[in-house]
């Protein structure tokens, strides 16, 4: 049954990306679960901008007790009356028809600019402004190609995890020689976005780098938020996710 409208008018929107979820995030996964229940439901949009799993090998890897927990938790608060919207990461870009129809989400292009009364918000992963990680741009173009991804869909399901595994040591390993700055976002390319766009906020993930970034051109100040990722297993417990409320206050949540 759909919540009441009056219920859901404090918060107009919550976004939330990098959760990475697996089975052995037991703690982080329990955290998204209550973050649907008590926050999720509670508004009228909820944007998960990528890299909700650890990786997504296809929509026909959905039968595990432990995913079919996470898509029907999804699934109840789109059916409570929120508007679920999903743009995938660079984990989970192989989500199709099929992973949407079970969680009621609605995608996503890769960059979406979102007029919400008070401002225009961009709203993206974050990968796909990374440009001066020239390796990982390759990378990018190649699993991003239509082609790519019908041949490597077309593979049993096993070969494809293995694929997978290979494909996330080999980038664990290059990214432990690579700088930060040349794996974080690059400041011109953001720029030319909101200038571009006409938008005044740009909210998005992947660098695991929570921040505020303030950017001035001819229409006015610009203002880039960073999410944090999600972690409640490691040492270090962490994680946020942005709100919008009624009003147009853009504030940042911890966990």
């Amino acid at each position: 049954m759909n919540q009441p409208a009056e219920q859901k008018a404090q918060t107009k929107a919550l976004f939330i990306a990098d959760l990475h979820l697996q089975p052995a995030m037991r703690k982080t996964t329990e955290a998204f679960l209550n973050f649907l229940q008590n926050q999720g439901k509670q508004a009228e949009q909820l944007y998960i901008l990528g890299d909700l799993f650890e990786y997504w090998a296809g929509d026909d890897d959905m039968d595990s007790e432990a995913l079919q927990v996470i898509l029907s938790a999804i699934r109840q608060v789109a059916d409570s009356g929120t508007s679920v919207y999903w743009l995938s990461g660079n984990r989970d870009f192989l989500t199709g028809d099929h992973f949407l129809e079970v969680t009621g989400a609605k995608a996503l292009p890769e960059l979406a600019v979102v007029d919400f009364g008070t401002a225009k918000v961009i709203l993206a992963h974050g990968d796909a402004q990374c440009t001066d990680d020239a390796a990982y741009m390759q990378f990018r173009k190649m699993v991003r190609n239509p082609a790519w991804q019908q041949q490597f869909l077309a593979m049993p399901l096993a070969q494809r995890k293995a694929v997978i595994a290979s494909f996330r040591q080999d980038s664990k390993k290059t990214n432990q020689e690579k700088s930060a700055d040349i794996m974080d976002v690059n400041a011109s390319v953001i720029a030319d976005l909101f200038r571009e766009t006409g938008a005044s906020v740009m909210i998005h993930g992947h660098t695991h780098h929570p921040g505020r970034h303030v950017y001035r051109n001819e229409h006015g100040e610009c203002v880039r938020l960073v999410l944090s990722d999600w972690n409640l297993d490691g040492d270090t417990p962490r994680g946020d996710w942005i709100e919008i409320g009624r009003d147009g206050e853009i504030v940042r949540h911890s966990l």
